[in-house]
Formats: C-alpha cells, structure tokens, sequence
C-alpha cells in the first residue's frame, strides 16, 4: 500500500514539474482556473443587474487599454533601453578581457565589438594596448577614442574616422590609412612606416615625432600639423598639403622620395627651392 502512495507521489509530482516547465501551458492553465473562480462569483451579477454590471466592466475596460498604451508601452520602452545599456556593457568588457591579449582571435573579437558599438552609435572607445593587427577596420568610427599604444600594424582603415582620437606610441606600420580621417589627431610618436595614408586627412594633428618613413602620403593634408621631430625619409610626398604645418624643418624634408606638386608655406619653399630643388621637380 505505500508503494502504492509513493508511486502515485512520483506520478503527481512529475506532472507537476511537466507543467512548471512549459510556461505556456502554466499561464493557460491559471488563466482556465482564474476564470472559472471570477466567472463563477460573477453569475449572479450577470443574471440580476447585468446592465449594471456591463457599465462597470466597460470602465474597467477602459482602464485596462489605458494601462496598455501608456504603461505597458513605458515598461517596453525602459526595458528595451536596459537591454541596450546592458549589451553595450558587454561589449566594452569583452574589449576588456581581451586587453594585452596578442593572438589573431582576440583581434577580431575585439574589431567585431567596435562595429557592434559603432552600431549603437558608440564611437568613444577605450582601446588602450588592444592588439589589432591585420583587422579590417575600414569605415570604422573611433573618433575621440583612445588608441594609444594599440597595434594596428598590417590592418586596412580605409576611410575610417579617427578624428580627435589618441593614437600616441599606436603602432600603425604597414597599414592602409588611405583617405582616412585623422584630423585633430593626437599621434605623437605613432609609427607610420610603409602605411598607406593617400589622401587622408591629417590637418592639425598632433604627429610629433612620428614615424612616416617609406609612407605613402600623395595628396595628402597637414595643414596646421605639428610635425616636430617626424621623419619623412624615403617618404612619398607627391602633392602634400603642408601649408601652416609647425616644426617642419628643410632636414625633415631633405630625407624624403619626392616632394613633386606638394604645397608649403612661401618661407619654407623658398628653402626647398635652393637646398633641394631634385626633390620638387623630380
């Protein structure tokens, strides 16, 4: 007999756990179970003051529609913007946990949480010591990001947005920068050898320092740059905008691959012109 009770126990309580399982089936089975309770009391109001009743209900109606629309569409509004935050978080830990990290997976995620946060209209990020190296970031925007010391080295930021970003000790060789916005960026010390960055926007930008040898520069802008202490040897300065640059000095210039159709100030070309005429004419 009380095997008997203990089956029956098991049976029950494993019906009752198939049912807390499925939550559709739970609210169904509330839902029968709560009607039937108010369907029940309420008969006698339906069968000896219905038009009474029917009043009632359809204030209380009108009340529930107003729940609907003003509060259920704030509840889904706060809670959508919390989903969102909370993503946003995510991302930027996840850009966290693989700081300092050097390996080929940690360089995509890291590039596929950039683009998650661009999605989000987060363009500020701190990217600090995040290895980078042969990502494809073109079309990124970083603008007033943190990039120093990260290494982008062998990476494509074609027509990225760095504007006012902080790319001091960045590494930065080899890559493709072209038509890139760098304007007003701080790049003191940032290594630029043999990158791309033809027609890229570099008006006054902070580039003390940096190293441009073997780059590629045709069309270029820096105007208004600071360039004390840049190195442009072996350089490839065709038709370089360095009107109003700060710092530029003829030795700079002298190490350079060519400085054919590139603009500077009258005083500086005037320089040019006498120490190196090769440069501007070849």
């Amino acid at each position: 007999m009380r095997k008997r009770i203990e089956q029956i126990k098991e049976k029950a309580l494993e019906r009752f756990n198939h049912v807390i399982e499925r939550p559709l089936l739970t609210t169904s089975i509330v839902l029968a179970g709560v009607s039937i309770l108010v369907l029940g009391l309420s008969a006698k109001y339906y069968i000896n003051d219905f038009e009474s009743f029917w009043m009632q209900l359809l204030v209380e109606a009108h009340g529930m529609l107003f729940d609907i629309t003003i509060i259920g569409i704030l509840i889904f509004w706060l809670n959508q913007n919390g989903e969102i935050r909370q993503r946003i978080r995510t991302y930027k830990d996840e850009i966290d946990d693989f700081r300092l990290w050097e390996s080929d997976e940690a360089a995509f995620r890291t590039v596929g949480n950039i683009k998650r946060l661009n999605r989000h209209k987060i363009f500020e990020i701190n990217l600090v010591n995040c290895y980078l190296s042969r990502t494809n970031l073109n079309y990124v925007i970083l603008k007033g990001s943190n990039l120093n010391s990260a290494n982008l080295s062998n990476s494509s930021l074609i027509e990225s947005n760095l504007e006012g970003t902080r790319l001091n000790q960045t590494n930065l060789e080899n890559s493709n920068l072209n038509q890139a916005i760098l304007t007003g960026a701080y790049a003191s010390g940032a290594n630029f050898k043999d990158a791309f960055l033809i027609k890229s926007q570099l008006a006054n930008a902070f580039l003390i320092k940096a190293n441009f040898s073997n780059a590629f520069l045709m069309e270029a802008d820096l105007k208004g740059s600071y360039l004390m202490g840049a190195d442009f040897e072996n350089a490839s300065l065709y038709k370089t905008d360095f009107r109003g640059a700060k710092g530029l000095t003829i030795e700079q210039l002298a190490k350079a691959k060519t400085l054919y159709l590139a603009k500077f100030d009258d005083e500086i070309l005037e320089q040019i012109k006498i120490n190196i005429p090769d440069l501007v004419y070849a």
